[in-house]
């Protein structure tokens, strides 16, 4: 297994964009991508929208590791093939935890396909998202913010949002500890923790989440969801209301708290 890639500057990322690039640019679908829950889709107009911009908070604090665990769910669901996923932070975030590669490989994700970007501040991360999205070999970009740094303001989500319009990536910005605010998101997302049936034997359940649709461009807005990831499948499907409370992955590994760094 590959360790997951840091990567500290601007200039370090330019060089892996170039690295990208030899693996030969593919122009993205823009059909939906279904995530597997029937009555979710239909109102999603047949899935999550293939690049545009989208956006996901945690309900409240205590939920940060779920909503990370569900962006890192929406990535694997939007990219296809081996496309590298990037995942963008600042270097201050790293106290709160890291991303964990056996985490990863729980819901799907292959941690040799993790690039991990990150930057001194939310000015250079906003910029670096934006070069990272018009690359068109990219699988999807995961842009983690916390609170509302002043950078984020409705130009700068523009700026992503017509990015990948052009290329085709889908970006996906995780807002910790944060309010919704004005933005060119084509959805917004309020997700928790949700109650998870246990398997045979006790086994811990599938990871599950609530999942409030806040706001959609162009569509109806509105609609709250309990779903479980099915990781064999690589999709979501409608949970039923029963079971204990579990975290977003079955060992706890993108838990607030729970994250580490690998290697």
């Amino acid at each position: 297994m590959k360790n997951i890639h840091p990567v500290e500057s601007v200039s370090a990322l330019c060089a892996l964009q170039k690295k990208i690039a030899g693996i030969g640019t593919r122009q993205q679908d823009s059909v939906p991508v279904p995530l597997g829950c029937a009555g979710l889709d239909a109102v999603l107009g047949g899935g999550l929208a293939r690049g545009r911009l989208h956006e996901v908070f945690a309900a409240e604090p205590a939920e940060n590791g779920s909503a990370a665990g569900f962006v890192a769910m929406l990535a694997c669901l939007v990219s296809s093939g081996g496309a590298p996923l990037f995942w963008l932070r600042e270097e201050a975030a790293g106290r709160h935890g890291f991303l964990h590669a056996p985490g990863l490989r729980e819901i799907g994700i292959d941690p040799a396909r993790m690039v991990l970007v990150v930057l001194p501040d939310p000015v250079a991360l906003l910029r670096a998202a934006v070069d990272v999205v018009r690359c068109a070999a990219v699988g999807a970009a995961v842009i983690e913010l916390w609170r509302r740094p002043r950078a984020l303001d409705l130009t700068a989500s523009r700026r992503l949002a017509l990015a990948a319009e052009a290329s085709g990536v889908t970006p996906l910005l995780l807002r910790i500890e944060a309010e919704p605010g004005p933005s060119a998101a084509q959805t917004r997302w309020s997700v928790s923790a949700a109650p998870s049936v246990a398997l045979e034997a006790r086994a811990p359940g599938r990871p599950a989440f609530t999942a409030e649709l806040l706001r959609q461009r162009g569509r109806p807005d509105g609609g709250c969801w309990h779903l479980e990831w099915d990781r064999d499948g690589a999709r979501f499907d409608a949970a039923p209301l029963s079971g204990a409370m579990v975290t977003s992955a079955a060992d706890g590994s993108v838990e607030q708290g729970e994250w580490r760094r690998a290697g």
